[in-house]
């Protein structure tokens, strides 16, 4: 099959999908949802058209899903968080993953390389939260991934998310080298790609599903969350900034969870959704344009000379999140300097 345009391609799938059978067997309608594994889909999806006629096939998936539920409120996050023995029962079998990052090209899933460092947090839609964070630069970002965090039901899916009944939140998995980027960055990327004093919510996005969240691995990333939190709140304040009078993120240890399951992979058409053809551009979220104060007046100062950070102040000038800056930018990350 000749090339074509990918928002061509992603039209064309709409109207007259002609999936191999093999990847019929794997995209089924399932309720309000359809599931797709993009590995199989049209072919093989490593390169050429298979690729991206693949790629265009999961974010047909996701855009059905997302217009099936928006605007929505769950009734059950806006009335607040469910008990445990409330949540729905889950499944053991984890979700199907294509074997690599759309983007990065690295592994989706562990064993990680020796050294590398993982991070779990949620701000808002899990979309624009992991474009976000892979394009920061520097070679640091090894791989990341969207799924739910922070709840009680084993690998959900996402209209179980959407429920309000699983406890978990839209969230993104960060693997990085902390040799070329420091777990630093990626907090302050969080902080300021957000509003985080929206409760049960974000932007338009509302229910215990969107709520903010930092969950740490040890007790280092426990001070530095804490700390730049307290710090964050103070920026707020100051500036005026938020739609809350305070930051509700939630801080928890993984080690709190259930053999330390703290994440769940979301489905394969979530993956890096916004750098797939036929993408949706959708983001809720709310940064305030309000500055992470500086590194040394917040961090301990038992941990300042491990985690500084490695982007400087110029970089955060220059690309520190905006409105829509997500949906806006390119899929590569940020070459800098």
């Amino acid at each position: 099959m000749a090339a074509a345009p990918l928002a061509f391609l992603a039209t064309q799938i709409t109207q007259t999908p002609t999936p191999t059978s093999a990847a019929r067997s794997n995209a089924q309608p399932a309720g309000n949802r359809v599931i797709v594994d993009s590995s199989l889909a049209l072919g093989s999806s490593s390169s050429g058209t298979g690729r991206a006629l693949a790629a265009a096939l999961c974010a047909v998936a996701a855009n059905s899903a997302r217009r099936l539920r928006r605007p929505r409120t769950s009734l059950a996050g806006m009335a607040g968080m469910i008990s445990k023995e409330q949540a729905l029962p889950g499944r053991s079998e984890e979700m199907r993953l294509s074997q690599n990052h759309f983007v990065l090209g690295n592994p989706m899933r562990g064993p990680w390389p020796e050294g590398f460092q993982v991070c779990v947090f949620a701000n808002g839609c899990f979309w624009g939260s992991e474009k976000g964070v892979w394009r920061l630069p520097g070679g640091g970002i090894y791989s990341t991934a969207v799924g739910y965090a922070g709840g009680f039901t084993p690998n959900p899916s996402y209209e179980e998310a959407c429920s309000g009944r699983t406890g978990h939140t839209e969230a993104v998995q960060v693997v990085f080298d902390p040799s070329k980027i420091s777990i630093v960055d990626i907090l302050r990327w969080f902080w300021e790609a957000h509003d985080p004093t929206q409760g049960m919510g974000q932007g338009n996005d509302r229910g215990t599903q969107y709520r903010s969240g930092l969950y740490y691995f040890d007790d280092d990333q426990r001070q530095l969350f804490e700390a730049s939190k307290a710090a964050y709140q103070k920026a707020l304040q100051a500036a005026g900034k938020g739609r809350g009078p305070e930051i509700t993120t939630e801080i928890a240890a993984a080690a709190d969870f259930p053999d330390s399951k703290v994440f769940y992979y979301g489905e394969d058409y979530h993956q890096q959704y916004l750098a797939k053809p036929g993408a949706r551009p959708y983001c809720s979220a709310q940064p305030q344009q309000v500055s992470l104060p500086p590194f040394e007046t917040w961090c301990p100062p038992a941990l300042q000379d491990k985690y500084q950070p490695k982007l400087t102040e110029d970089f955060w000038k220059l690309h520190g999140p905006k409105p829509h800056c997500v949906i806006m930018s390119p899929d590569e990350p940020i070459k800098w300097p």
